[in-house]
């Protein structure tokens, strides 16, 4: 539904306000104090993400940014490579944190999609050792810079394999791994069973205001706690928090109403303005359209947007993101669509 003040906001999944229920359940959760582990509702938490992605333990972290660099810093030493698609999150777009804090760097592979193969292992092994080491391999899936779309559980399978055959350890950026799995039907344990460890987000398509978690082995996860406490991102009464986290991934399920709603609106741009988009790519909720074909300028859609009170990212390479999740709804996108007309 949209935002009470008539807003229609498609910059992102990430701009979702609380619901009456989350609200309800943050006002009324019992507390305590996580440094010492005895937040019951951070517990509850903890415990029901790690069941979701058949993981041991879990750890609660303010961002997913957090998420990720913690399991680098746990599966890597300073001055190695980790394994990645060069259009991933977690070498792009997280500030340089793994270079900053880890010591590492970025091996890259160049394909679409955020895919890498199992000969691309090979490749990056074949020089190791000459070349930087290697110590970590990790996937983004979804994949947010392909414009949601979901790597293969096959390919994923088959490539996880060859990075373990080399002895790598394997880290998902799952931060949508919820809208892979309302995509394709397979569930949270078999894609995490693809890796060591996972971290997913609870403020995107979950719509909660705050946090991700990681999970993984129990030792691990206690590994990570530890280095958690030196990044900052220890904290108290989390539980305030956590108790709307729970309700975003209990309600889990709802995520293909985003997907549906991506699929009209892809649908809609490609009659009004062909050759801007295929449908047939929008696999998730993220729908990225090709700007110069609208004809027009962005600072003459800006203004039109403005009044009519919806917002949108500008295009980055003439490439346009527009994302679905709970606080829009169809009239929101009729109106995005008078808006460009």
């Amino acid at each position: 539904m949209s935002f009470s003040d008539g807003l229609a906001d498609f910059r992102s999944d990430t701009v979702t306000r609380p619901t009456p229920a989350m609200l309800e359940a943050m006002a009324s959760a019992p507390l305590g104090d996580d440094v010492y582990h005895d937040d019951p509702t951070v517990n509850l938490l903890e415990e029901e993400s790690a069941r979701a992605v058949g993981k041991e333990a879990a750890i609660y972290v303010p961002t997913g940014t957090m998420g990720n660099q913690l399991s680098i810093m746990f599966h890597t030493n300073p001055g190695e490579e980790v394994l990645a698609n060069g259009a991933s999150h977690i070498r792009s777009i997280e500030a340089g944190a793994a270079q900053a804090l880890s010591g590492v760097a970025f091996r890259t592979v160049e394909r679409e999609g955020g895919q890498i193969l199992p000969e691309d292992v090979d490749d990056a092994m074949e020089l190791a050792g000459f070349f930087p080491r290697i110590g970590l391999l990790t996937w983004e899936n979804t994949h947010n810079l392909s414009g949601g779309k979901v790597i293969p559980f096959e390919t994923m399978e088959a490539t996880s394999a060859r990075a373990r055959s080399h002895g790598l350890s394997i880290h998902i950026d799952g931060a949508r791994i919820w809208n892979a799995v309302a995509a394709t039907g397979i569930d949270g344990p078999a894609w995490a069973g693809l890796a060591d460890t996972i971290q997913f987000c609870f403020s995107k398509g979950l719509g909660a205001p705050i946090g991700s978690i990681v999970c993984g082995p129990r030792d691990t996860i206690d590994e990570i706690r530890y280095l958690r406490e030196r990044m900052g991102g220890a904290m108290r009464q989390a539980g305030v928090i956590a108790a709307a986290a729970r309700i975003g991934l209990a309600d889990r399920g709802r995520l293909v109403e985003d997907h549906q709603l991506a699929q009209k609106l892809a649908a809609g741009m490609a009659e009004r303005f062909p050759g801007s988009i295929e449908p047939g790519d929008v696999e998730t909720n993220l729908v990225r359209a090709h700007f110069p074909s609208f004809g027009m300028d962005w600072a003459e859609v800006a203004d039109r947007l403005a009044r009519a009170n919806i917002k949108v990212n500008p295009p980055l390479k003439a490439g346009w993101r527009i994302v679905t999740h709970r606080d829009v709804d169809e009239v929101d996108v009729e109106r995005l669509f008078a808006a460009l007309s």
